[in-house]
């Protein structure tokens, strides 16, 4: 089953559904306090894998991670743009709950999240890569260690960042130091990532690894762009991202191995949003929509989880999303239930790991900038706008390119999905209002969304980060702008 086409999708799930897979007791070597590592991809579009035949695009190493743990043919990002899904990631609910609902927006401090239930759990945490969770935006800049809103803030012991995307030759903060490291971003944070498992001790680890792969400028070496010179030069650099990305899934995948660790962590892979648009071959593997849509090329992503000693391989069509991260680990490791603010918008993948599920009882919620879906196993509903209430309903499972509106032929169905949506709705305006937290309000510092240029206390460091090319076209618009 490694290389499926689109179109057999609706046939993953019902010859998914017959497999007999051995409990987590039954595989060699399971435990309940596993090591565990996120790793996001930045813009990598659904298509954008071996695994799913993509004409020019090698992806060995994925393909092998998938081969050999547990393949999502339905897994969507937490929103259709980069910081709502890392915001879902970490808290296990939507990014509109949070103070997230675009990219660049700071995560509210009152929330909890999955590296600070860990930390309490005994297990070492740390971040490497891409942040964009804490209000700035712009071209990756260093974290500072001043900064309300770093890794620190939301329980990592270590971190290696910066705010928003990054390329090759990064400048990295770690813990507010800065630092320059040389060669593909990708590879620099996995082996950043794997020197500290190396030296971490006896206690289990929490590990994400967010990559700055595929995101623009595209900048890739010579020799990972040669296999795609027919293409213009962006598509080149673009693609060739993609295949250092994927070799530094293969040294993670390795690292571990060698380490003899590999066998007891679950290794969980995606991506934070649907491809882009203007690539040829294009990025989404036929569905509708890009980055940016809540159409599925938009928000569904790949998605893989590889922990050998819990999970029998297989590929399911069972539909999950981001959200549901932090509520399977929570399961798996036994985290207390006051880990998570209520409400969660996830739910634990934990029994999917050892047989599957027919239906998923919870519907997969998603509103961003005015747009709304609610994705029920088949069928998902659209509002365009749900404030005027807009809305259209598509049968995923016989369409899969959201072509034919069947509001009209279902009424009842569309009538009972939008008012579980309204209804989820008023729960995320509550969230907004800080109804969540105690005392029933928002609190503490909120930094807003601003440019980091911009930010008084970037001012001391200007003068040295303008000198770098991964941040002359922000400088040359500043002064454009003051002319």
């Amino acid at each position: 089953m490694k290389n499926i086409r689109l179109s057999f999708l609706p046939l993953i799930a019902c010859a998914a559904s017959l497999a007999v897979v051995p409990s987590i007791a039954q595989v060699s070597g399971a435990t309940s306090r596993p090591n565990i590592i996120l790793v996001m991809a930045d813009d990598q579009g659904w298509g954008q894998t071996g695994y799913y035949d993509h004409p020019i695009l090698k992806t060995p190493n994925l393909d092998a991670m998938a081969a050999n743990g547990l393949r999502f043919d339905r897994f969507y990002a937490g929103g259709p743009v980069c910081s709502p899904t890392r915001a879902s990631v970490l808290t296990g609910r939507s990014h509109d709950r949070t103070g997230v609902y675009s990219h660049g927006y700071p995560l509210h401090l009152q929330e909890k999240t999955l590296p600070q239930a860990l930390q309490m759990a005994g297990y070492s945490t740390a971040h490497f890569g891409k942040w964009h969770l804490n209000g700035l935006r712009g071209p990756g800049a260093p974290i500072l260690a001043s900064d309300t809103h770093s890794p620190t803030a939301f329980g990592y012991d270590e971190w290696l960042a910066v705010s928003n995307f990054f390329d090759r030759n990064p400048l990295l903060s770690r813990e507010g130091k800065f630092e320059d490291h040389k060669g593909d971003s990708s590879e620099v944070v996995v082996d950043e990532a794997l020197k500290h498992i190396k030296r971490r001790g006896d206690k289990p680890f929490f590990v994400s690894i967010w990559y700055g792969t595929p995101h623009s400028p595209f900048v890739a070496s010579a020799d990972d762009r040669a296999p795609f010179s027919k293409l213009n030069e962006t598509s080149q650099n673009h693609y060739g991202e993609l295949v250092a990305m994927d070799r530094s899934i293969g040294a993670l995948r390795k690292g571990l191995r060698d380490m003899k660790l590999a066998k007891n962590t679950l290794v969980w892979f995606c991506s934070d949003n649907g491809g882009l648009k203007n690539f040829g071959p294009e990025t989404v593997g036929g569905l509708r929509g890009f980055k940016g849509s809540i159409y599925e090329g938009g928000l569904r992503v790949p998605g893989i989880i590889e922990w050998p000693a819990g999970i029998k391989p297989r590929v399911t069509g069972y539909p999950a999303a981001v959200m549901d991260i932090f509520p399977t680990i929570a399961a798996v490791v036994g985290l207390p239930k006051d880990s998570m603010v209520k409400p969660i918008d996830g739910v634990s993948l934990k029994a999917l790991f050892t047989k599957e599920i027919a239906k998923r009882k919870k519907p997969i919620p998603f509103r961003y900038n005015g747009k709304g879906a609610l994705i029920d196993n088949d069928h998902k509903l659209i509002a365009e706008n749900y404030a005027k209430g807009q809305f259209v309903l598509y049968d995923l499972a016989n369409d899969f390119v959201e072509s034919k509106d069947i509001s009209g032929s279902k009424p009842e169905l569309a009538a009972r999905l939008r008012k579980k949506f309204e209804s989820w709705s008023a729960t995320v305006d509550a969230s907004n209002a800080g109804k969540d937290f105690p005392g029933g309000k928002l609190a503490g510092h909120d930094p807003g969304r601003r440019f980091w240029k911009d930010a008084p206390e970037y001012k001391p460091y200007l003068e040295q980060l303008k000198k770098r090319p991964e941040y002359e076209s922000q400088f040359k618009a500043r002064k454009k702008k003051k002319q």
